[in-house]
């Protein structure tokens, strides 16, 4: 009898907690079941508030999407979820990745089966795309991990300063595995995380003719680029790769290093097309979670979107192109949305198929 007493007093208290709005009803009203999101948007930051002001790389999806309820998230006071009744749950991160390792680690979520959209504006490439374009990517690639001396002071045949650790010249991969470590094995060495091609391909297929929202003020703009063909194009979606690096790096210099390392670690398979400041970093998180079993990393997508370009028009000085990125940022957050919402809307309409079973076009284009 007591411990009946006990259970009744318990359960409702979590209830008058969740009627206060301290706490999800759906985590108060058991223990046992646990929450499986069908998809998480992760977001990287949002101007001020959540709907209805200047936004940022959240807002539309909590728009359109109508993520209007609130979770916590255990253990971390400053993160809250937001989710819609058909299983879309997304994310800012405010605290970067380790956001996502609360929600792993929060004992009311079972993210076994749940597939993640990880979102975000970056430079996009003018040999390649426009701004306001649409990438989805088949791999990240890391841009921290490496040696640097100043373009100044570089050998004369060499392009640029940056290059690999343990490798002796720009462009070539290491000789030595235990530069970077326990590895052991010079095949193991990587900077490119590989995402799941199939999925990647399956989700650009169902995305790849949505119409995507230009400006007049980049369409003007465009016009600078005469001797980049791709860059003057309307914004476009494509496959292409995110390199994330913590250094915020600009110019022609630079874009030809980010070229070149991408098709290095990537074995001439990639290409380079967004850059930004996270990508990397959450692919190393998200790595190590489902090494530990609380993910499932072949259900991971990353879509980044240009708000400005990596380099500046020819005329242009580096200095007055560096950090330009504001005309060019709605419509970057606009069309990364416009782009995903079709796979999460497939993702959940057909769940009973893809909760077991990962979707793939592996080889189509």
């Amino acid at each position: 009898m007591k411990t009946k007493i006990v259970k009744l007093l318990t359960l409702g208290t979590s209830l008058g907690m969740a009627a206060m709005g301290l706490i999800s009803p759906a985590i108060a009203k058991t223990d046992t079941a646990k929450i499986e999101p069908k998809v998480i948007i992760v977001a990287g930051w949002e101007n001020g508030d959540d709907t209805g002001d200047k936004p940022g790389e959240y807002q539309f999806w909590v728009e359109r999407m109508h993520l209007d309820e609130k979770l916590p998230i255990e253990g971390i006071s400053t993160q809250v979820l937001r989710r819609n009744s058909d299983g879309v749950y997304a994310l800012v991160l405010k605290d970067g990745a380790t956001d996502l390792t609360a929600l792993a680690l929060d004992k009311h979520f079972d993210l076994k089966h749940s597939y993640w959209i990880f979102t975000g504006i970056s430079g996009v490439n003018p040999n390649l795309a426009s701004v306001g374009s649409v990438a989805w990517s088949r791999w990240v690639v890391d841009g921290d991990a490496l040696r640097e001396i100043d373009d100044r002071d570089i050998p004369k045949d060499w392009p640029y300063g940056l290059y690999a650790i343990g490798a002796d010249r720009p462009d070539s991969l290491p000789l030595d595995p235990n530069h970077y470590g326990s590895v052991t094995d010079v095949a193991q060495l990587t900077k490119a995380y590989p995402l799941n091609r199939g999925l990647e391909q399956w989700a650009y297929t169902i995305s790849r003719n949505v119409p995507l929202k230009d400006d007049p003020v980049i369409a003007r703009q465009r016009q600078k680029w005469t001797d980049y063909p791709y860059a003057q194009k309307a914004p476009m979606i494509l496959e292409g790769e995110t390199l994330g690096a913590h250094r915020y790096w600009h110019g022609e210099r630079r874009n030809q290093w980010a070229e070149n390392w991408v098709k290095l670690w990537t074995k001439g398979q990639g290409r380079f097309v967004m850059t930004n400041e996270e990508s990397q970093i959450n692919q190393r998180e998200m790595r190590v979670l489902a090494q530990l079993g609380y993910i499932d990393p072949d259900r991971i997508l990353v879509l980044r979107s240009g708000s400005n370009f990596s380099m500046p028009p020819k005329g242009v000085a580096i200095t007055d192109s560096m950090g330009d990125e504001e005309s060019g940022q709605v419509i970057a957050f606009d069309n990364n949305e416009r782009a995903g919402e079709p796979v999460v809307k497939e993702l959940v309409k057909n769940w009973n198929k893809y909760r077991a079973y990962i979707p793939s076009n592996q080889g189509q284009n």
